[in-house]
C-alpha cells in the first residue's frame, strides 16, 4: 500500500525516541555527553562519506573530484533563497508551536532537539528515492531508512530530549508529499539529479554533526532550497 513505508518510518522514530527517553533516566550525565559526541562523530562521517561518494571518481586510474562547481553554485543560490524566506526562523516557530501543543513547555532543549533530529532524518536522497518507491507499493528503502532513523533518534533523545522524536512529523510531511507527487516528479529526477541531491544533502548532514560536536549555530534550514536547486541543476 502506498505510504506504508513513511508511516512505519514515523512509528519507528517515535519508538526510538521513547526508548531514548527511558534510557536517559538510567544513564549518568558523563555517559550521555560521550554518547552525544559519538553520535555527532557518526553524523559527520555519514555526511562525509555521502559527499565523497558523489564527488570522487576514478578516471584512467586517477582520483578526480567532480561536481564542485555544482556544489558551490547551488549552495550559494539555495542559501540566498533560504535566507530571504528565513526558513530557519519558520522552523523554529513551528518547533515552538509543537512544544506548546505537546505540553512540553518545561523541556528546555525541545526546539534544538526537534530541529537537529529533523535535519538528520529528513535530508538525503534515500528519503526521496524511498518515497517514490513507496508510491508504487515498495517500502523496502524506507524500512531500511526507518531502522537507521530509529537508532539515531534514540541516541539523540538521551541527550537532546523529547523534541527529537517529534522529527517524525516533518518526516511524514516530506516523504508523504514526495509519495503523493511521485507521478509528477519522477520524470524530473534523473540519475544526475538524485546524485546532486545526495551530494548537497550529505554536506548538510555533515553540518548537523558540526553543530552538535562543536556547539555551533549554523542555520541549516536556510540551506534547504539548495536541494531543489541541485535537482534543477542537472537539467542545465
Amino acid at each position: 500500500m502506498p505510504g506504508v513505508g513513511t508511516l512505519l518510518n514515523m512509528l519507528i522514530i517515535v519508538v526510538g525516541g521513547l526508548i531514548g527517553l527511558t534510557a536517559r533516566n538510567y544513564l549518568d550525565r558523563r555517559l550521555l555527553e560521550t554518547l552525544m559526541a559519538a553520535m555527532s562523530a557518526c553524523i559527520l562521517f555519514i555526511g562525509f562519506v555521502g559527499a565523497t561518494k558523489e564527488s570522487l571518481v576514478f578516471v584512467d586510474g586517477q582520483l578526480v573530484v567532480t561536481n564542485i562547481m555544482m556544489l558551490v553554485m547551488t549552495f550559494i543560490i539555495g542559501t540566498v533563497i533560504g535566507e530571504i524566506l528565513d526558513l530557519d526562523k519558520k522552523l523554529e516557530q513551528f518547533g515552538a508551536w509543537l512544544k506548546v501543543k505537546s505540553k512540553n513547555e518545561g523541556e528546555g532543549g525541545f526546539i534544538e532537539g526537534f530541529l537537529t533530529a529533523s535535519f538528520t532524518v529528513c535530508i538525503g536522497a534515500m528519503a526521496i528515492i524511498g518515497s517514490i518507491k513507496d508510491a508504487s507499493g515498495d517500502p523496502t528503502i524506507l524500512l531500511a531508512k526507518a531502522m537507521m532513523d530509529g537508532i539515531v533518534v534514540m541516541i539523540m533523545t538521551t541527550t537532546l530530549g523529547k523534541g527529537c522524536m517529534y522529527s517524525a512529523i516533518p518526516v511524514g510531511i516530506v516523504q508523504g508529499l514526495v509519495t503523493l507527487l511521485a507521478f509528477f516528479i519522477t520524470p524530473w529526477l534523473t540519475e544526475q539529479a538524485l546524485s546532486n541531491i545526495s551530494f548537497t544533502g550529505s554536506i548538510m548532514i555533515f553540518l548537523v554533526g558540526v553543530n552538535l560536536l562543536w556547539d555551533k549555530r549554523i542555520r541549516i534550514a536556510n540551506m534547504l532550497p539548495t536541494l531543489i536547486v541541485a535537482a534543477l541543476w542537472a537539467w542545465l
